[in-house]
């Protein structure tokens, strides 16, 4: 006889439901949301065939977690699972939740996704907190532009020297104002030294890894966009054809079509955002910056001349995905024709 089980996971406590292969309910238990609590759980249980959750914050962690256990562990897409749950049940609680995905995992009726190795989400940890603290950085020059502008001064734009020092003179025997002042610097300052302090990281990381030294011989590839697509990528074998990077980074257009109608629209936006901004980043910096003769961005051109500078640039980032997948699959680098 074969048996699945389903989890709901919340922050705290995990509802697991087994079923048989006549969706029978075997037995039911609450654990903690952890390895080891799911993992004593099931073993009281029979041993099951597949055991479905859902993606969420906690799924990195209990899915290699309870995969080093033995669990035949299944993680599938939230929107879908969302979907279905919806019609097998008319409450929507803990316990109904973990039943539905029982019965996803009985009849097989979901799609599975590929769980990042911790690694690449620590990398990809390391890249979001740079670009948070680049945006409190944004945020606090603005506001010190913001209160200067009330008193009459422009400051400069950029991170030049003159711009700390154009601040405090500006409001220097002001009440108020020069304390405001300092204390906005001063958060500036330990900001850009936390940004400095990624950096450096970063240049390590890349200096370590043989698949990032690879990518940035893409022209407009740097360090960042190599470090974030190698982690985003995670295991290049996932993907059967390098020409489905587009359509996981949502750098393909939508598509509906119902009857007489067929609709293309723009570009999906799914999957990783950052990724997705910082190759489109690069295929700017491949059309605007790099002087050499190169065919890719002769081709990216034509487009532009057809249509216009922002969809060559998206068709370009998609080409440059592509490439860059096929660069770590087949372990080779990159040839400018």
């Amino acid at each position: 006889m074969d048996y699945f089980a389903g989890l709901d996971v919340s922050l705290e406590k995990t509802h697991i439901c087994v079923l048989d292969r006549e969706g029978t309910i075997v037995g039911e238990a609450v654990a903690a949301s952890t390895p080891e609590g799911i993992g004593e759980a099931l073993d009281g249980a029979p041993a099951c065939r597949s055991v479905v959750f859902e993606t969420g914050r906690m799924a990195p962690m209990l899915y290699h977690g309870l995969a080093e256990r033995g669990v035949p562990i299944v993680c599938i897409e939230s929107r879908q699972a969302y979907q279905a749950l919806k019609t097998l049940a008319t409450h929507k609680t803990d316990r109904n939740d973990a039943r539905g995905l029982a019965h996803l995992a009985r009849t097989g009726f979901f799609k599975q996704v590929h769980v990042k190795s911790l690694p690449a989400h620590a990398v990809r940890s390391l890249i979001m907190a740079r670009k948070k603290l680049v945006g409190q950085r944004i945020m606090l020059e603005n506001q010190i532009r913001g209160l200067a502008v009330v008193f009459g001064a422009r400051l400069p734009r950029g991170l030049s020297p003159t711009f700390v020092r154009d601040v405090l003179a500006m409001s220097e025997g002001v009440a108020g104002l020069s304390a405001a002042m300092r204390g906005l610097v001063s958060a500036r300052e330990a900001v850009l030294s936390a940004i400095a302090a990624i950096d450096t990281d970063i240049k390590h990381l890349v200096r370590q890894s043989r698949a990032c030294r690879r990518l940035m011989t893409v022209p407009g590839v740097g360090p960042l966009t190599a470090l974030a697509f190698t982690a985003a990528i995670d295991d290049p074998a996932r993907f059967r054809k390098s020409r489905d990077i587009g359509a996981y980074l949502g750098l393909v257009p939508r598509r509906y079509q119902s009857g007489e109608l067929d609709y293309t629209g723009h570009i999906s936006k799914t999957g990783d955002r950052r990724v997705r901004t910082l190759l489109y980043e690069a295929a700017n910096v491949m059309l605007t910056r790099y002087k050499g003769a190169l065919k890719l961005k002769d081709w990216a051109l034509a487009i532009a001349q057809r249509s216009n500078m922002r969809k060559a640039r998206i068709a370009l980032a998609r080409r440059l995905a592509v490439i860059m997948h096929a660069m770590l699959k087949t372990d080779t680098d990159f040839h400018p024709a």
